[in-house]
């Protein structure tokens, strides 16, 4: 029968709440709840997680929400983002707190106070954490970033009405050792802790959580707090047998803490350091002991040298994932005994060791036949001509990054293309040796490819772009970064071949309308586009941006000179899913192209733009989505 009603009649409660479970986004549980009153209630019954950023009034928000939404298990609250909010909103809507729920859109901060009439900025307090806990009973993870006004009080009311809590992270909050002690005391379920800049934290907090709720901890993370020294990692070690991730990023921490952990910890899977005071000594403790290890991360470590890596190559059998990050000391024989010891890695970054070379590198693509991912940064200790003998061993490479490698030149790339086959993402950033041989190359043996970024590779030109175009059929991510030697007709040939939803040419000042037009017209599914700085670009690229792409969601059109109110309005016609526009610096849009955006896209969320060019009118309708460019530093 037509018109009928058939799924509420149908279906009970039970039924749509668990379709609405399975629902993966944000937009598609707010679509739903608008279908009927029924459903909005389910659907509000069946929203689990929360993420709030900075509001105009977030404490009252908090109890609105915990009002509608009494299932929540997940709360993230990050305040890095600043919002101002009108205090007036019109003589048909007062500013009351269900105005408040539909206020959410963050604003990009201007150097200038906003006016006391404008706008009043608050930030979440003790209060607001408080309406936390008693809102949300069933609360199992809570993310407080930067909530700098949360101190130990907000902390300690939660704790004690939230003893089902599992994750934690307090990035940037100024909690204090009372705060920490009762959450250890009260959460005794607590698995995932992160204390990363909670600067007020000293050695007794950490050592009563350690001690009143270790056994339950498998997550740690500590940076910036100048006041965990070794004895927090000692007590750690002593109470917390089942930790898993431990990430240090501390000056005061030595050898001795490392060694607790190591001793104390033997399911230790992740370790991330960047503790300029730990040695071999340190490292060579984890090898023997944390046999389970199978991430390692060492960050601007200058006393570690091969000696300490050898160890790792010999014990952590079950490493998969290494990252080694300006640890100068480190060399090819330590690589090699990671090679030798850890067949099974299958991501290696390796950025500004500047001793690491051909050998160590080959090594590992010799050794570790699963070796999927791998980047190279600063890499200087390459011979030219030996480099090619690493990537024809390693011929599972999916992923491939070199950034500032100026020794790795076009033959290496050209092994790549003959032996990794299955290459799929590749990434090149300021390196001048390789041009459009090696992109040829990549193009015809790597037909897989899916993601190509290249950014300041000045020798790259439309030659090898356009055997991308012609080969790789499967390529939907291109970024061609001020690669200046690019022309229309590298886009033109990867419009007709590549199904591209990512294309970013911001600085290729040679191409023009022809090749966005190809793109336009061989690209309908593109949801992003960077085209900024192309001076040579007019108002018939976007008429042919608005017909052929209207999945387009974010354009940044700044530093385009030629293009006009007329051209944005061709746009935007037909392009209704647009989110967000930067039209910085073209001086030929005006503040009806800006009202244009504003008024034709239902979806939009922000528009970059210079702050005179918006009239009072469109100010006064969309002050929520309009960031203004910072020109008063």
């Amino acid at each position: 029968m037509r018109g009928h009603d058939w799924i509420n009649t149908c279906l009970p409660d039970e039924l749509i709440l668990e379709i609405l479970r399975r629902l993966d986004s944000k937009s598609s549980h707010d679509a739903c709840s608008l279908v009927c009153k029924r459903w909005l209630g389910l659907e509000r019954l069946s929203r689990s997680i929360l993420r709030i950023g900075a509001s105009g009034s977030p404490d009252i928000f908090i109890k609105f929400l915990a009002q509608r939404f009494v299932n929540v298990k997940a709360v993230h609250i990050d305040e890095r983002l600043s919002i101002s909010l009108p205090v007036t909103a019109g003589k048909r809507r007062r500013r009351d707190e269900n105005s408040l729920l539909s206020l959410k859109i963050h604003f990009a901060g201007e150097r200038n106070e906003p006016k006391e009439e404008e706008c009043e900025p608050f930030c979440l307090t003790d209060s607001g954490l408080t309406a936390v806990a008693d809102g949300f009973a069933k609360l199992e993870k809570l993310s407080l970033i930067w909530c700098s006004n949360v101190t130990s009080f907000g902390v300690m009311s939660l704790a004690q009405k939230c003893s089902l809590l599992k994750s934690l992270d307090l990035q940037g909050c100024y909690v204090g050792d009372q705060g920490l002690a009762v959450v250890g005391q009260c959460c005794k379920q607590l698995e995932d802790l992160n204390l990363r800049f909670c600067e007020s934290l000293t050695d007794s907090g950490l050592v009563t959580l350690a001690t009143e709720c270790g056994k339950s901890l498998k997550s740690l993370g500590v940076a910036a707090c100048a006041r965990i020294t070794d004895k927090s990692l000692e007590a750690v070690g002593s109470h917390c047998k089942n930790l898993e991730t431990l990430s240090l990023d501390s000056e005061f921490i030595s050898n001795k803490g490392i060694l607790a952990i190591a001793q104390g910890c033997p399911l230790l899977k992740v370790l991330k350091l960047q503790c300029i005071n730990v040695t071999d000594r340190a490292l060579m403790a984890v090898g023997a002991s944390c046999l389970s290890l199978e991430m390692l991360a060492l960050y601007s470590f200058q006393q570690f040298t091969d000696e300490g890596l050898r160890s790792i190559g010999k014990g952590c059998k079950k490493l998969k994932n290494l990252t080694l990050s300006d640890c100068n000391f480190l060399g090819d024989r330590g690589l090699e005994a990671i090679a030798t010891g850890c067949t099974e890695l299958t991501h290696l970054e390796v950025n500004g060791c500047h001793n690491i070379g051909t050998i160590g590198l080959e090594s590992v693509g010799k050794s570790c036949p699963y070796v999927c991912l791998l980047l190279l940064s600063c890499a200087t200790n390459f011979l030219r001509g030996q480099e090619s003998r690493l990537w024809s061993v390693a011929r599972r490479l999916t992923e491939l990054a070199l950034l500032y490698c100026q020794r790795v030149g076009n033959f290496a790339l050209t092994e790549v293309g003959r032996g990794c086959k299955y290459l799929q993402a590749l990434h090149l950033v300021d390196c001048s040796s390789i041009g459009d041989e090696a992109i040829c190359s990549i193009a015809k043996g790597c037909r897989n490819l899916k993601k190509l970024h290249i950014r300041r590779c000045y020798e790259v030109g439309s030659k090898g772009i356009v055997a991308v175009g012609e080969n790789c059929h499967s390529l939907t991510d291109l970024s061609l970064r001020f690669c200046d030697r690019v022309r229309d007709e590298a886009l033109i040939a990867v419009g007709q071949g590549c199904p591209l939803k990512y294309l970013n040419v911001s600085g290729c000042n040679q191409i023009g309308d022809a090749g966005i037009v190809a793109v336009a017209r061989g690209c309908p599914n593109l949801t992003y586009l960077d085209v900024s700085v192309l001076q040579n670009l007019r108002d018939i690229a976007l008429t042919e941006l608005g017909e052929g792409c209207p999945l387009l969601k974010d354009i940044v059109l700044s530093h385009c000179h030629q293009i006009t109110d007329i051209g944005l309005s061709h746009l935007v016609k037909n392009c209704q899913m647009l989110e967000s526009c930067h039209m910085v610096y073209c001086p030929s849009i005006t503040a009806a192209g800006v009202a244009t955006v504003v008024s034709s896209c239902p979806n939009i969320k922000k528009v970059l733009v210079e702050k005179w060019k918006v009239s009072p009118r469109t100010k006064r309708r969309a002050s929520s989505v309009l960031s203004y460019l910072c020109v008063d530093l």
